[in-house]
């Protein structure tokens, strides 16, 4: 990822209502939310929200698609994923003990689904 798309995510982050709209939509990860729905979550007016949505869009943060007549918004997990990488590629400089602290915040809350052969 380059560093200007970093930029322009972190960016979009910087500001509370766009950071409440990113953490919710990643509660409802896989289904997502419709946008009236946010606003209504958050109590923001829906064309402040609109707005809000525009710029965390346009940072590759959230993915929109039509389904009837709701436009369903969904966090772009991937993209944060490479934002959260950038970061923190070569966070250690070779000393593990840093990283620790670290990845065992970031282990998953949902352990892998365990699959049965047979």
């Amino acid at each position: 990822m380059e560093s200007e798309n970093v930029i322009l995510a972190l960016a979009a982050l910087a500001q509370s209502t766009r950071l409440d709209v990113f953490r919710l939509l990643v509660k409802h990860e896989p289904d997502g939310l419709p946008a009236g729905d946010i606003a209504r979550h958050l109590a923001v007016p829906h064309n402040t929200m609109s707005s809000h949505l525009g710029i965390l869009a346009r940072a590759g943060l959230v993915r929109s698609e039509r389904r009837s007549r709701s436009i369903i918004y969904r966090a772009d997990l991937a993209c944060f994923r490479e934002v959260a990488t950038f970061l923190l590629q070569d966070c250690c400089g070779g000393h593990p003990e840093v990283c620790t602290p670290l990845v065992d915040v970031l282990t998953p809350c949902c352990p892998p689904k365990e699959t049965t052969n047979g």
